[in-house]
């Protein structure tokens, strides 16, 4: 299915797409309207490709609803996850910033809506206001603070890197619900590709913590109870 665009032509519409992504809060309104003049929204299916590995960076998105995977893959051809992000996060920024090819791939995992502005438009706004580029920074940092932690538990038990992996996808888009923090069920590969286990340990150590009652699953959510427990039995 061809994406469907969308231009952004109402302020109220903008606005409350704008408060949904943490990267636009708290800019000033005039910097807010000049940088976004050209914002559109793009309406995509699950597993469509958004970005591809190499191609030329034109564009910035934001996620304003669904899941979107980050993606790249070894020198054996092996499919690597390097993120799973949600509403109000960023990417293809780094394109933007270098204007470089781009080095990974976009792919959503679900129904998706995505707005996105010229390249252009976002390096300008990060040149005159201050704010957008701690807001990067920041980004960056958390980011990299990831990615040192999945790095320190390579070597961890299947358990551990299971429940780093849920824990990850908690930090980024858990929400609570009557039940504990949930997050979308996603499929086992994605969470296999996430902590670099093969898809048959992934469904094991899954129904493993189920049991030990310390996450619940159904069709559309994956919940945890008790968020400060899971985080305990990593080591």
């Amino acid at each position: 299915m061809a994406e469907q665009l969308k231009p952004i032509e109402q302020n109220t519409e903008l606005n409350r797409i704008l408060k949904s992504v943490p990267f636009f809060v708290g800019l000033p309104t005039e910097v807010l309207q000049k940088a976004t003049t050209h914002f559109v929204t793009l309406a995509h299916p699950a597993n469509q490709i958004i970005l591809l590995e190499n191609d030329w960076g034109g564009s910035v998105y934001f996620i304003i609803e669904g899941w979107v995977k980050i993606r790249t893959y070894n020198l054996d051809g092996k499919e690597v996850t390097l993120n799973i992000i949600g509403k109000g996060e960023i990417f293809g920024e780094m394109a933007a910033l270098d204007k470089m090819p781009r080095s990974t791939d976009a792919i959503t995992l679900t129904d998706t809506q995505i707005g996105r502005i010229p390249a252009q438009d976002f390096v300008d706004l990060l040149k005159i206001e201050p704010m957008a580029g701690m807001h990067l920074a920041q980004l960056m940092a958390q980011r990299l603070r990831q990615v040192n932690r999945r790095l320190q538990l390579r070597e961890a038990s299947s358990i551990s890197r299971v429940a780093d992996a849920i824990l990850f996808l908690v930090e980024g888009q858990g929400k609570q619900g009557e039940e504990g923090t949930e997050i979308p069920n996603l499929p086992h590969r994605e969470i296999s590709s996430l902590s670099g286990l093969a898809r048959e340990t992934v469904t094991r150590v899954l129904t493993k913590l189920e049991k030990k009652g310390l996450i619940k699953r159904d069709t559309d959510f994956l919940r945890i109870p008790d968020v400060l427990a899971l985080e305990n039995i990593i080591s």
